[in-house]
């Protein structure tokens, strides 16, 4: 089995993060709110900007790049607080041929870890409510469902929502 590792990308790396968010944009393009020709586009500065908003966390194997996510504020607080000690887990992509090979699970340990480090305390995952596949694998790793609820912020006209599933990192029992 191919060792999975997992680094943090600093801003000198937005060429590799580009190139990895264009390739999941194409490759699972319902997936995102983006689009991959709006962001093919989009200059070098744009690109640094969006290394400094949200950490990203790039799963490597075999000598390629093998998945994405993201760690950022949590902006949208589910349950409307002011607390910088809640992230958000965004941007969850594993190329298609990795894919059932624990690369998913890896980058969400290594998120859940890199945001403990930082001082946060919960982390905040949006799943699609009629994903339960979704739903389990976030409970797996200790995500607990809340009540709040948001319109599908992917290409969806068919009113499907999201939820907010909280994981406590640390002593908090993310009851938020």
């Amino acid at each position: 089995m191919s060792e999975i590792t997992v680094r943090a990308l600093g801003e000198d790396d937005w060429e590799t993060y580009r190139e990895v968010r264009l390739a999941a944009l194409e490759e699972s393009p319902d997936a995102f709110v983006a689009d991959k020709a709006d962001e093919e586009g989009k200059s070098e500065q744009f690109w640094r900007e969006r290394m400094n908003r949200s950490r990203r966390l790039l799963a490597e194997a075999d000598g390629g790049r093998v998945g994405v996510v993201s760690i950022g504020s949590s902006p949208e607080k589910p349950d409307e607080e002011t607390d910088d000690s809640a992230g958000q887990l965004f941007g969850l992509w594993v190329a298609p041929e990795w894919r059932g090979r624990s690369v998913a699970a890896t980058l969400v340990r290594e998120a859940s870890k890199d945001a403990k480090g930082r001082g946060l305390r919960r982390l905040f995952y949006w799943v699609g409510t009629d994903n339960p596949r979704a739903v389990a694998f976030a409970s797996s790793f200790g995500f607990r469902p809340t009540d709040d609820r948001r319109p599908m912020r992917t290409h969806s006209d068919d009113g499907e929502e999201e939820i907010a599933m909280v994981l406590a990192l640390g002593d908090d029992r993310g009851d938020g």
